[in-house]
């Protein structure tokens, strides 16, 4: 096992381990930031990797270079891959990307005094659409990044579709297993419109860009795709510029209950036709699992011919089930999985709380977004103040209520778990991929888990060259 570092500007100089960070929760631990960017080949593998891996899993997080952020969500990103091929673990790379932030500094604004959306931290997911890979944060423009051999993860700049796209992208944009669009939104926090509804085609054209009337700025981190609709979750977060205009000042968004909390329902056959909005009770959602639509016998829709005329009460869509990790409020800990089930003849949404243990990161195999998954995946993880970390991951049975647990041990914490498929069946049989830090070696992992088979012991463990801190989200982006 080699390992070649890459040079990088502006980089910190102190070293990369957890222990010799700043003591600011975010920083500390395995929060905090490493210092060097590496490519390390050939390497150590306990158990056998499938053959049938031939690709990248990459995830996105943050990583301050100057090892410092007001709050954790605001470092810079920094990309973490590992490449398995042939039944072996050929390399490891992290790359921070490189955007206008990262080489020229924190700004609001560009040369014309217009809000500046290259600037930003490109910190919280990677995904993939029409051949090009985005590292996404949800404040600015998606930064493309370098898929060639030998140049992986290099940042190769900001995206706007060609110019089409004058908002902020999502971090959590949702790729229709069906038609290949890619269907996101922007959300904004000084000017109107607050939020922008998006659509790109399977070849990755902005198609649809359709301002959503919303009464106030609010974040809005995740949505909802099914077959025949798009849902999103007007919520009690509500801007606070005071906050945002004070250095230092951490997440300029504060807890409103008295805004109200509400799903907004659009159909996909009419992207400029009415919303519609349902109450539901106040609470916070980062991250849905998934959601689709019901026939009106009750059974899922699977979005094909047979399922056409959403909402006219003779085909698809008088109801949404839609699947979600729910916070009582926005701050608090202890979010648990949640399922809403929407009625459109009736203006109303069932809320049913399915299991009180605190999770986040909810995955599903993602060539079933948008239609009825019958498995769901969550990340546990313990990491008090004192007292030994640990972690586990779940699989939920969203049809019977069962779940299969994996545990780590103490010491051990897993990140969110991709869904690697084994065939070409959606549903069918794979892999849960996710690194796991172990804080006894002040190192981390790769781990493959049979998602079919998730409390048996790790299909395979890859050994890193260096800590991966905790992140965000991620991808198993197999060769196409």
């Amino acid at each position: 096992m080699t390992a070649t570092p890459h040079a990088a500007p502006n980089i910190a100089t102190t070293p990369g381990t957890a222990a010799s960070q700043p003591s600011a929760p975010h920083l500390a631990g395995n929060f905090a930031p490493v210092a060097e960017e590496l490519t390390t080949h050939e390497l150590t593998v306990t158990g056998a990797i499938p053959p049938e891996l031939t690709g990248w899993y990459v995830r996105n997080g943050p990583n301050p270079q100057d090892a410092a952020s007001a709050h954790w969500f605001f470092g810079d990103g920094m990309v973490h891959g590992v490449r398995l091929e042939g039944g072996r673990a050929r390399s490891y790379r992290n790359r921070w990307v490189r955007t206008s932030t990262f080489t020229d500094g924190d700004r609001v604004h560009d040369r014309q005094g217009r809000t500046d959306l290259t600037a930003g931290a490109a910190n919280t997911h990677v995904v993939r659409h029409a051949g090009r890979t985005l590292a996404l944060v949800e404040s600015s423009f998606p930064y493309a990044l370098d898929c060639r051999p030998g140049r992986e993860l290099e940042t190769l700049g900001s995206y706007d579709f060609d110019g089409r796209l004058t908002t902020a992208m999502t971090a959590h944009p949702k790729t229709c297993p069906v038609t290949g669009e890619l269907h996101f939104f922007g959300y904004g926090a000084l000017d109107r419109p607050f939020l922008t509804y998006h659509r790109a085609n399977a070849r990755g054209e902005l198609v649809v860009s359709r301002p959503v009337e919303v009464p106030a700025a609010t974040m809005m981190h995740d949505f909802h795709l099914t077959a025949s609709h798009v849902v999103f979750m007007d919520l009690p977060a509500v801007f606070d510029l005071e906050t945002a205009m004070r250095p230092g000042g951490g997440l300029p968004y504060r807890w409103d209950a008295e805004y109200g909390a509400r799903l907004g329902v659009l159909r996909r056959d009419d992207p400029y036709g009415e919303v519609r909005w349902l109450t539901i009770d106040p609470c916070y959602v980062f991250h849905a699992l998934n959601a689709y639509d019901l026939k009106p016998n009750g059974a899922p829709g699977d979005g094909g011919p047979a399922d056409s005329g959403p909402g006219d009460g003779t085909g698809l869509g008088e109801r949404i089930v839609l699947h979600v990790v729910r916070y009582e409020r926005l701050g608090a800990n202890g979010p648990t999985l949640w399922k809403w089930t929407l009625d459109l003849a009736t203006g109303t949404v069932r809320e049913e709380q399915l299991d009180d243990q605190a999770c986040e990161f909810p995955r599903v195999d993602d060539r079933l977004a948008g239609l009825e998954s019958r498995f769901g995946h969550v990340t546990v993880s313990q990491t008090p103040s004192s007292g030994p970390i640990s972690g586990a991951l779940l699989r939920y049975d969203l049809r019977t209520g069962a779940v299969v647990r994996h545990e780590f041990g103490a010491g051990r914490v897993p990140a969110e778990a991709a869904f690697a498929p084994a065939d070409g069946r959606p549903g069918g049989p794979g892999w849960l991929l996710s690194y796991v830090y172990d804080a006894a070696r002040d190192a981390s992992d790769l781990v493959i888990l049979d998602a079919d088979n998730l409390a048996a012991p790790p299909v395979a463990t890859v050994h890193l060259p260096q800590r991966v801190p905790f992140g965000f989200h991620g991808n198993w982006l197999a060769d196409e």
